[in-house]
């Protein structure tokens, strides 16, 4: 059976991101290879070094790196390079990237390390375009003050939503990774009331608790961000977002990070939200939130690591 990465795990306190992307000409398949080892060694250390750490690492190839690694073809499914969702006012877009970490721990100490092992395999055959500390904030908000990801499955549903299935046996247990960069303005954010805020979210601010359908406004983010199957049952996503920032420069956001069993799902959220429900009915969270980047990923399973792994580990 294919062991899957750590897709499934909670979020933990501290998180760092990063993005690589190979530079020409350079031998990328022995250095993919030496990663490949890493990222399991370093799951299988840390959790026999600190076992209440909740510490992880996990591995996302893009579309074209696919290929240049020469990995298994056909590729997963729904594997391709992400196209820009756009709207009338607001634009999902693509942005290139053939690698990504997400590296989870309770102690930043942790990810800064991993991180260093990472950066030591790959600094010579590509560049890292970007790196992102994110933060748990207060009890699990964003920095709009909202909780982020209460509706995230639990227990047996993550695996659920988060892993490929039968439908495509051969990548079985791995899982499709999107990522965005979201800016938030955060003076015109913080003008709004309370309520105003509410209506945005489609949430109450301090229970968490969601607004009935009869007051939730049609282009809040609960009512967009939800959807479901023709037979009525909720789809879902695994997010791990994080805040992060730089408050003397102005620079506050969220790392929005999803995984899931098919892209689809994820594709349909992103619609509804940058295009609309019916279109011209935008995400209203949106006029306060744009995003920087956007990319697919896909997550192989440990297994397919171990295959890819260098035998001189």
């Amino acid at each position: 059976m294919n062991q899957p990465q750590n897709v499934t795990d909670y979020p933990n306190n501290n998180t760092i991101f990063t993005v690589w992307k190979f530079k020409d000409g350079a031998a990328i398949r022995p250095a993919f290879e030496k990663l490949c080892a890493l990222v399991e060694n370093i799951n299988r250390s840390y959790a026999i070094r600190i076992v209440k750490g909740r510490t992880s690492c996990v591995l996302g190839v893009g579309h074209d790196a696919w290929k240049k690694l020469g990995l298994p073809t056909p590729l997963p499914r729904e594997l391709a390079e992400f196209e820009p969702i756009v709207g009338d006012r607001h634009t999902a877009v693509s942005t290139p990237g053939d690698l990504h970490l997400h590296l989870r721990a309770l102690d930043m100490g942790i990810c800064f390390d991993m991180a260093s092992d990472i950066t030591a395999v790959l600094e010579s055959v590509a560049e890292c375009t970007l790196e992102i500390h994110g933060f748990r904030y207060w009890d699990g908000r964003s920095i709009l003050g909202f909780v982020d990801g209460t509706e995230n499955p639990i227990g047996d549903e993550r695996q659920l939503f988060a892993l490929v299935g039968d439908e495509d046996p051969v990548y079985k247990g791995g899982s499709y990774l999107f990522v965005q960069k979201y800016l938030h303005e955060m003076k015109n954010w913080t003008a709004l009331s309370t309520q105003d805020q509410e209506k945005v979210i489609g949430r109450y601010k301090m229970s968490d608790i969601e607004m009935t359908d009869e007051v939730k406004p049609s282009n809040s983010h609960s009512a967009l961000a939800g959807i479901e199957d023709s037979a009525g049952n909720d789809l879902k996503i695994i997010r791990d977002n994080m805040p992060f920032g730089h408050p003397a420069k102005g620079e506050v956001g969220t790392y929005f990070i999803a995984y899931a069993n098919t892209f689809s799902t994820v594709k349909e959220m992103l619609t509804r939200m940058f295009i609309g429900s019916p279109p011209g009915n935008s995400d209203r969270i949106l006029d306060f939130s744009t995003a920087k980047t956007g990319t697919l990923y896909f997550v192989p399973t440990i297994t397919m690591l171990q295959n890819y792994s260098a035998t001189s580990e």
